[in-house]
């Protein structure tokens, strides 16, 4: 897998987040887990992602919460 996770351009669904190498967004990902789905079922939906970058990005969410002092809830 590339090191690149994350892919922003402006040519793929108005700059929208996504999974680098797809057209998937990563809100995606956040709404199926809010719902209660499980990363299984999100891949099975969505076959152009990777665990891996799943993993990834969540890895990285938890990342910039734990290090961001100015949540608000």
């Amino acid at each position: 897998m590339q090191n690149r996770i994350i892919n922003i351009d402006p040519e793929i669904l108005g700059g929208t987040p996504v999974f680098f190498g797809t057209r998937v967004p990563i809100k995606n990902l956040f709404d199926y887990l809010e719902s209660g789905e499980s990363i299984d079922y999100f891949l099975d939906d969505f076959e152009g992602v990777q665990r891996e970058q799943v993993i990834k990005v969540l890895e990285m969410s938890h990342k910039l919460i734990e290090t961001s002092s100015s949540i608000f809830v």
